[in-house]
Order: structure tokens, then sequence, then C-alpha cells
């Protein structure tokens, strides 16, 4: 195309027109008054330049506009077309062919999916927040280099407390690799047992009762359960340690799977393993037994516990939906809900906790496929 032709060549042409005309029109009048005159000129000069600029700044962001889109409709097209897919539970592959079975339950052995796991990484506790304070348990990655004091410190609380929530002495050793629970503040993390009040744990670790009932949102003193996990922020251990709480010994046949769907996470907090599905995806009681406490918390999202006739309490955590109350009895098997991501999560999971008794679901590999028997 000529130079003259262009759409930037016309806009100039067009605009030095309509000046040179003003001024034409004006320029008898104003000749006699060199002021105006010289202004009228500065103003043909400047207002020249100005088209000029302008011509050239539409000229470039039309071309500018162009090419983004250009881009951008191959940017649309590879990142539709080569993003990479990963699903944990899809890309799982099948292993050996042998099948363990648990009451009416099957269980396939897969290899394990990759997963990458952050160095801290929130779980279940949760309730109340006060401005500014964490108040959930974090799990810890020991690195080379820590010591027992130097994580301590790092996460401002006292050597104490670490030793309590970890069942370790001043003079255990430790490598990197392993995790530690790290509680929020400088105290004791107690479960509720049978008989337990407010009043005695606070008397029995040396705290305050309203601070337990602040710290772990407790709408009352009466407000606790068998099971429930406290934070009890200053408290001190017993000089003669009460005995530790025996887990009761509970057959495979006792308990069924709460879901279908992947072990994502082995063994963390004090008993409790992590199992992945799609969101929806039914989640029963594991076995017969009275709801305690359902609803939300902070990390553990929509949660719901249940107290077993043998004492033990079993909880499931990060529902998309509840369909049970506190106090409604239910059957082994029933579905009280459905998975989701709620609270603290990164993908759909349950988080299955058994509490007074082993989690009959730590026996099964990392990755490992379990399914109700048809």
């Amino acid at each position: 195309m000529d130079e003259g032709d262009s759409p930037k060549s016309k806009f100039i042409h067009l605009l030095q027109s309509g000046l040179k005309k003003i001024i034409d029109k004006n320029l008898k009048s104003v000749s006699r008054d060199r002021l105006i005159l010289l202004s009228l000129i500065s103003l043909f000069v400047f207002g020249s330049a100005l088209v000029v600029f302008s011509a050239d700044q539409i000229v470039r962001l039309g071309a500018a506009k162009d090419l983004r889109d250009s881009r951008l409709s191959a940017d649309i097209s590879e990142s539709f077309y080569n993003k990479a897919i990963i699903s944990p539970v899809k890309n799982i592959t099948a292993g050996s062919p042998e099948m363990s079975f648990a009451q009416k339950n099957t269980l396939i052995n897969v290899s394990s999916p990759a997963i990458i796991t952050p160095k801290v990484f929130g779980i279940i506790v949760g309730g109340y927040e006060k401005s500014g304070a964490r108040n959930e348990i974090l799990t810890y990655q020991i690195e080379k280099g820590d010591t027992l004091y130097s994580i301590a410190k790092k996460f401002d609380i006292s050597l104490e407390t670490i030793l309590w929530a970890n069942k370790l002495s001043r003079d255990s050793k430790i490598k990197p690799g392993q995790k530690l629970m790290i509680l929020p503040v400088s105290g004791v993390l107690y479960t509720v047992k049978k008989g337990d009040t407010l009043s005695s744990i606070a008397s029995r670790y040396k705290a305050k009762i309203d601070d337990i009932i602040d710290f772990n949102g407790l709408s009352e003193e009466a407000d606790i359960y068998i099971g429930d996990s406290l934070i009890i922020p200053g408290g001190k251990m017993p000089a003669t340690i009460a005995s530790p709480q025996i887990n009761i010994p509970v057959a495979d046949s006792y308990f069924i799977f709460p879901c279908q769907g992947v072990i994502t996470q082995g063994l963390h907090y004090y008993n409790a393993i992590d199992v992945a599905n799609k969101c929806g995806s039914p989640i029963v009681a594991a076995s017969s037994g009275v709801v305690q406490r359902t609803g939300w918390i902070r990390l553990g999202g929509q949660r719901v516990t249940i107290l077993h006739p043998n004492g033990v309490v079993t909880y499931y955590g990060h529902l998309s939906k509840i369909l049970v109350k506190p106090g409604q009895k239910v059957n082994t098997g029933d579905i009280i809900g459905y998975m989701g991501r709620t609270g603290h999560a990164t993908g759909c999971h349950i988080h299955f906790e058994v509490i007074g008794a082993k989690n009959f679901l730590a026996k099964y590999p990392l990755g490992a496929r379990i399914s109700w028997k048809k």
C-alpha cells in the first residue's frame, strides 16, 4: 500500500486541513495583533505534532490488539489441548492381583499415586480463632539440622508442649523426614474420656476453664463429648503421668469402610487416615452408634462424630453435606453424609479418625483402593 493512502496519512491530512481552515478564517482579523498571530502559528505546529503522535498510537494500538488476539487464540488452543490433567484416583494402576477382604468390604492393592505434600500442612482440629493467632494443629516434617529446641522456637511454643504432644522425652532422637504434631500454643492436647468434665480436666492440667472453652470454641462448660480433642492452653502435664490411653482391640468385623476411594494419606494427627474419591460420594457409619457432633469446624469443615457401644468414637471430616443430627441412632452402613472438600482440604476426601481403638484403615498401604463388596 502507498504510504500516502495509509490510514495514518489520511488521519494526519484531515486534522491538519481542519487546523489550517480555522487559522485562515481568523488570520485577517488578527494580523494586526502579533501576539494572537504567534499563538495561532504555535497551535498549528503543536497540533500537527500531536496529530502525528496520536496517529502513531492509534496504529500501534491497533496492531498490538491484533497481535494480542492472535496470541490469545494460540494460548487457548495450547492450554486446552496440552494441559496435563492430574487425578490421583484415575491415574492409579493396578498392582498385585491379590485381594484382601474385611467383612463385606474388598480391598485392591494398587500402585501409590504421586502426591506433592508441603512441609507443613494443616489437619483437622479447629473451632475458635483468636484474631491474628493460629489455633490449628500442624504436622511438621523434620528437616536436616532441626532439633527439638529449634522446632519449639520456630513455632513459638514450649519444648514441653512438643514432647507431650508427640510422646517424646528430652533425650529422644529425631531424624529428617520424621513428623511431629505442633500445637498452636504452649499447652496440652487432651482426648476426652468417659466421666470427664471441663472442671476436672482444668484442675488436672493446671489450666483455666474459660481458656479451654474459648480456645476450643465450646458453647458452655458441658459442651464436651467422649473422643473430643481439646487443646488446653497453658496446661501442664501432671508430675505423676496418668496411664496412657489403651486402645480397645477391635476385630476387623466390627467396622466397615466409611466410604469407597483411594487412601491418599496414612496415619496422621493421632489416628486418622484420608480417603479420596469424587465429591458427593456417600459416607456411611463405620459401625452402629449414636451421633454425637455434627456441623462446621474451621479446619475440619462439615464433620460428624459417632459414639459406638464399645466406647470408641469415629470422626468423619470435610463432608459436603450432613444427613444426621446429634442424638440420632445410626446402623452400620447408614449414609450419614457425602464426601466433600470443606474446611482445610485440597481435594475431595474424608478425614476418617478412630478415637479409642486402632484405625483399621491404617494397615492398608498408601494408594490402596478400598471398596464395598457387591
